[in-house]
């Protein structure tokens, strides 16, 4: 297959189609949508991941992101997960994991190349992106086989996300000082047993110094973020820089945790940014990534 070409400023017809994922252990059968450009292609292939505290929320989430990425010429997958009613963490992850594997096997049918695949996460979907690319081969998250693609596995090439919760146990402390009872709620039913919040949490497990993997990465949070405070966005990225990785963190003036569901100039401005970040990740050379021991 011809190596997919990305112009960001590109536009394209699409079509928008939802297929079945997977049927989770709750027995409810987990639905992925694929935004597929009309034309020759090959496209290249994004993953989202949607957020909603871990407990709502689903392939739908961010449907005008992955329009416009679409637009532009991306095969775009947006699938549901587990949320943690159903069972709580790392449930969720294995079927982002697993994600991951499917969507190498199932891209090509959509006209999709994945050799460069990367993930876009939003809120709790960017702190389940961040264990993906820093944990690939994690057994905890691999729990889930495709017997269909034995061979395949669940590293990406680069992850961008908007409002990551990128250090768990930070956010629960600043959830409980303001107060924020259904924040609390939140993570108490998807961190069962309470402990898993520290061995999951991004921040951590770069301050343990952890064997990972790195890939570039790009952060976009709003500068008013009273959810995922602002200072935990600059504090992951200083030490994600200071263990080797390429990462770049965006603060949108005025803008409150959930921005991109209005439409307005920062919500323009972060859909440029991130198809021109994507754009340098498809470009040179293909080993970004970087495995820290």
């Amino acid at each position: 297959m011809e190596m997919a070409r990305y112009d960001p400023t590109a536009t394209f017809e699409i079509t928008v189609t939802d297929v079945e994922f997977r049927r989770n252990a709750a027995g409810r059968m987990l639905m992925a949508r694929v935004y597929r450009p009309v034309g020759n292609g090959p496209f290249p292939a994004v993953l989202d991941l949607h957020g909603g505290a871990w407990n709502e929320k689903d392939r739908r989430a961010e449907e005008p992101m992955d329009r416009s990425l679409a637009q532009s010429g991306l095969l775009v997958v947006a699938v549901d997960m587990t949320l943690a009613k159903e069972a709580p963490y790392p449930a969720a992850v294995q079927d982002a994991n697993y994600a991951v594997r499917w969507l190498k096997w199932k891209a090509p049918s959509w006209n999709g190349d994945t050799s460069r695949l990367g993930i876009y996460g939003s809120s709790s979907g960017g702190h389940v992106a961040e264990l993906l690319a820093m944990r690939p081969t994690d057994p905890r998250y691999n729990a889930i086989p495709l017997p269909d693609a034995r061979h395949v596995d669940a590293r990406i090439s680069w992850a961008v996300m908007r409002s990551p919760i990128s250090d768990t146990a930070g956010r629960f402390e600043h959830a409980k000082r303001r107060g924020a009872a259904g924040m609390v709620t939140n993570n108490t039913t998807f961190f069962n047993p309470p402990e898993t919040i520290h061995e999951s949490n991004p921040q951590e497990i770069l301050d343990r110094h952890e064997p990972i993997t790195m890939v570039p990465m790009l952060i976009m949070g709003g500068s008013l973020d009273d959810n995922v405070l602002p200072e935990f966005q600059q504090k992951f990225a200083a030490s994600y820089k200071a263990a080797g990785g390429a990462i770049r963190v965006e603060l949108f003036d005025g803008a409150v945790h959930d921005w991109v569901a209005e439409e307005g100039p920062l919500t323009d401005r972060a859909r440029q940014m991130v198809k021109t970040f994507i754009a340098r990740q498809l470009t040179g050379r293909p080993s970004n990534q970087t495995d820290v021991r």
